[in-house]
């Protein structure tokens, strides 16, 4: 048994993953049992209570605009647990409706107005007629890392001001199609509207999500378990 471990909430898993988001969390898991480190995934879904100081990681995957105004109506009763794990820089990582419940709120398609949680500063609206779809190219200057992906979404989210996305848009069209952002990326959550799922594609990302979340568990630096990986 290994001296380090992850503990993961996937939230809302059983309901959300749309293009087969839920291959983030297989990423994940092998890339930590390659390091020998042991990652552990518990799903926690509608009427379930959530205790955010029992996880090292979040995921919360995307969904059609049914599941996830069935996840709008239960998770409230999270908000608070979810925006203090954000706050207190627990890492997350959030794909297309998952990204967008943590906003303050998103249009859907049939121009309902969902609230999101608000534990971040942004908001989403559709498109009539239209969808965003493709491959699409950003870079995050922060990391001076590139993340290549697919993305396929009616939403249009705009970032608060000062907020830093993801990456700037190279090729695609990211959040909006207007400013070049794709994305978000505060404190330590990481937000985005790739599929695919995201780290299959992009091990760099999916490498950094790890030492994030074992640097703030332990203390320690490890950096060096992944760099063969």
């Amino acid at each position: 048994m290994s001296q380090y471990s992850l503990n993961v909430c996937h939230l809302y898993g059983n309901l959300l993953n749309t293009y087969g988001d839920n291959g983030n969390l297989l990423v994940l898991d092998y890339l930590a049992r390659q390091a020998n480190i042991d990652f552990h995934s518990e799903i926690i879904s509608i009427d379930e209570e959530l205790d955010e100081t029992q996880y090292d990681l979040f995921f919360f995957g995307g969904g059609q605009d049914f599941e996830q105004t069935i996840v709008s109506r239960d998770i409230p009763r999270k908000a608070e647990a979810i925006t203090r794990f954000i706050e207190n820089d627990g890492v997350m990582l959030a794909i297309c409706g998952g990204y967008q419940l943590l906003g303050h709120y998103y249009m859907g398609a049939d121009g309902q107005k969902i609230k999101g949680i608000s534990a971040i500063d942004y908001y989403t609206l559709s498109q009539d007629n239209n969808r965003f779809i493709g491959d699409v190219r950003i870079v995050n200057k922060v990391f001076n890392e590139e993340y290549v992906g697919f993305e396929n979404h009616n939403g249009m989210t705009f970032l608060g001001e000062g907020l830093q996305p993801l990456g700037r848009v190279i090729e695609g069209y990211g959040n909006n199609g207007q400013d070049q952002t794709e994305g978000v990326h505060y404190r330590n959550t990481f937000g985005s509207y790739f599929h695919g799922p995201i780290l299959a594609r992009n091990l760099n990302l999916a490498k950094r999500i790890l030492i994030t979340a074992l640097e703030k568990k332990y203390q320690e630096s490890f950096e060096h378990l992944f760099e063969d990986k």
